[in-house]
Parts: structure tokens; sequence; C-alpha cells
């Protein structure tokens, strides 16, 4: 670590012979002139090259001038230092659990909060509209206000940590670095693909200072044990269950006030199976939730747990009647007709569309160029319109 005056150049002091020795030396270094911080990491030459900066003033003067008011200067750049200096200490860590990865994930999500809350209205103009208009929702007032900016960093961390879900499965031997700049060829959901090309626009990140923390974010999941990650979390869960941990680390407050927990797939499966049966044997409907006159309606569908499941039972009941050619098809049609999900919190529908593709895209069958039946909406009168209610029918509550 290289510690200087408030009166030195940080950049020219990065340039030093003596900064490059450490570079070469130890891979890592750390400087600072007490107002601004830049993480150094050796490239394959053992030169130096920028990993990550923090800046608390641009000049001298405005360090002495923030200085003198020590209380504001803490409540403004306190809990982002110390951030920013625990991910520097953690640079060369190995990233190998779900945890690990939704904690750099957060801690690079809240840094960019705290840049998107700084930002000008105007700034955040062309953005909002396009947000709003992706999900048929408008912000109004403080508390509109500040949800916008949440959703908008949880949709877009999301969304980048979702395209590099599916791009570890197209190249699972990693011949090339992971770019979230690519995120929206990547994703092939149809919506989430929308909402990335209207807001994965440079002239509209850049004055919001979020193209720096996404490349930070990039160069951490390029450093992930994918092998590791994967055996506890598999691919086609990795998503769904990964909100919660994310939700945990960004912001606990809104995650226990919200009420956002995960179900664990075991119980997930028993209470879908359960439905099932009841279809088949107490209903007669020999199918279960195969027959096409079922309809599954999942109210608050979250991040897709539970409609993701049913399409699984459907396409195993399928396969089980010799099926295989039609599966996809038939699954795919499901999804779109007669499997639906409501969800009022933005992020979780987001999540719960990347998911329901992932499921699709996938496993069993594609429908790359097809929407599903998870919808954004805030309960009223519009739900018994979107589910369409057909004679035969049928909804079947286990007895517990």
């Amino acid at each position: 670590m290289e510690v200087k005056p408030p009166s030195d150049n940080i950049d020219a002091l990065a340039s030093t012979d003596q900064v490059r020795s450490y570079c070469r030396r130890y891979g890592l270094v750390l400087t600072t002139n007490l107002r601004e911080w830049l993480l150094l990491k050796a490239d394959e030459k053992g030169e130096p090259v920028l990993a990550e900066r923090y800046s608390i003033s641009a000049t001298e003067a405005d360090f002495w001038a923030a200085a003198a008011h020590p209380q504001k200067l803490a409540d403004a750049h306190g809990v982002r230092l110390i951030e920013y200096l625990k991910r520097a200490l953690l640079t060369t860590a190995p990233l190998r659990t779900p945890g690990d990865v939704a904690w750099f994930l957060a801690s690079y999500a809240r840094e960019a909060l705290s840049r998107v809350e700084a930002a000008a209205i105007p700034a955040l103009g062309e953005i909002r509209t396009a947000l709003a208009q992706a999900l048929g929702m408008s912000f109004s007032g403080l508390k509109g206000e500040h949800f916008f900016r949440s959703t908008l960093v949880q949709t877009v961390f999301y969304g980048v940590f979702s395209a590099w879900v599916v791009w570890c499965r197209s190249l699972p031997a990693r011949e090339k670095s992971f770019d979230w700049k690519q995120a929206q060829w990547i994703i092939s959901v149809p919506f989430i693909r929308t909402i990335f090309e209207e807001l994965m626009v440079p002239g509209r990140l850049k004055p919001l200072g979020l193209v720096e923390v996404l490349d930070w974010t990039e160069q951490t999941l390029n450093r992930v044990d994918r092998s590791a990650f994967f055996s506890q979390f598999q691919e086609e869960h990795a998503v769904q269950y990964f909100y919660e941990p994310f939700l945990e680390a960004f912001d606990p407050a809104l995650r226990k006030e919200l009420g956002i927990w995960y179900t664990p797939r075991e119980i997930v499966r028993y209470q879908v199976e359960r439905v099932d049966v009841v279809l088949r044997t107490e209903l007669g409907i020999t199918d279960g939730l195969a027959d096409t006159n079922v309809v599954i309606l999942d109210p608050c569908c979250g991040t897709g747990t539970y409609l993701v499941e049913v399409l699984d039972r459907i396409a195993r009941t399928l396969r089980e009647k010799g099926g295989d050619a039609l599966v996809a098809s038939d699954i795919k049609e499901a999804a779109r007709t007669r499997v639906f999900g409501f969800e009022i919190l933005p992020a979780p529908f987001v999540i719960s569309h990347m998911q329901l593709g992932l499921f699709t895209l996938y496993p069993r069958c594609a429908t790359r160029d097809q929407g599903c039946g998870a919808c954004w909406s805030i309960p009223d009168e519009r739900a018994h319109r979107m589910v369409p209610r057909q004679a035969g029918h049928r909804t079947a509550i286990p007895r517990t």
C-alpha cells in the first residue's frame, strides 16, 4: 500500500517507479492520497493497470472543505469507502460460493445505487421512460422515485448476472471472458432483451457513472470458480435462488419489509406433485397438470419457482406418455397460454421471465421468440381479464 498526502496527484503516484516495483513484486497495490484511491493490478508484463477507483474529492481544496464537516463527509462516503476497501482486500480471494458472489454483486449494486441516487433528474429521464414503458408502470412521488432507482439498479445487475449464467452454459470450456456489454445479445427472453436494449446504452449509463461499476462487476464474474459455484446452484435454479442472497446483501431491510424468502425446491416440488396427484385421483383428470384444460395461476410468483416446477411436471408427464417429439411444442404452448403468474415487484418479475426462459431454452424446449405467462401487475380487476376462463377448467387445492 502506498499512501501520500492530499496534495499529491493520484494518477502521477500510480505511475511512479516505486508503485510499479510494488506491483511487479506483489501483483496488487492500493494507492491513495487520502481523497482518492486506486487499486492497481499487475498485467501479464507486470505493469500496473487500474482495477478499481474511489474518489472522495477531485481536488485538495475540495477535500479540506469537505473535511470541515466530518459527519456529512462520513454519511456520504463512510459506508461506500469501507465497501471499496473490502473489495480491494478480497480482490484475489477465490469466489466459489453463491454467498460470496452475491456479496460482491450487491456491493457493486450499492455503489451503483449511490451514483444513481446522486444523479440529476434529467440524466434519468429517458431511462425512467424506457423502464416504465417496458414494465407498463409509472413512478411518482418521492417513494416512487426511490423505487424507480432501486428497480433500475436491481434490473441492470440481475440482468447482467442472468446473462452470465446463460453465457456459462453456452461456453462451458470458458474459451473467452464474459462481456457485460453483450448481455442484450446473450439474453434470449424477448421481454428481458427489450429492457436491456433500452437501458444498456452508453449515452444513458455513462452520465450515471454505471459503466465503470459494470466493468468491475464483469471482472468479478470472470474470476468466479464456476464448477464450485454451480455445484451449489444448478444453472436452471441459479437465477431464481440467487435473488434472496443478493437482496440480503443489497438491502436487507427491503428484503425483510417485502417478505422475500425463497421456498426450498424440495418443498416446491412436493406441493406441485401433490396438486398433480389431487387432479388425477380426486378430480378425475388423468394427465394432471399436463391436461390442457387445467390453468395454473401463482398470484405472487416472485422469481418463478412454482411456475418452473409446474412446467417441469408437465414435461415429465408428457414424456412418460411417450410424446418426446412434441414435448417442446406442448411446453411452449402451456407456458404461453395456461401457466400464469402475477408479481407486484419489478425485479423478481424480471427474474421470473429469465428463469422461465432458461427452463424452456435449455433443458427441455426452446422458446427464444415466445413470451410466457408471467405478468407484472398491481392486483386489481385486470387479473380477471388476464386469465382465460374456459369451459372445463378446474382448480384443485390439496388437503393438508
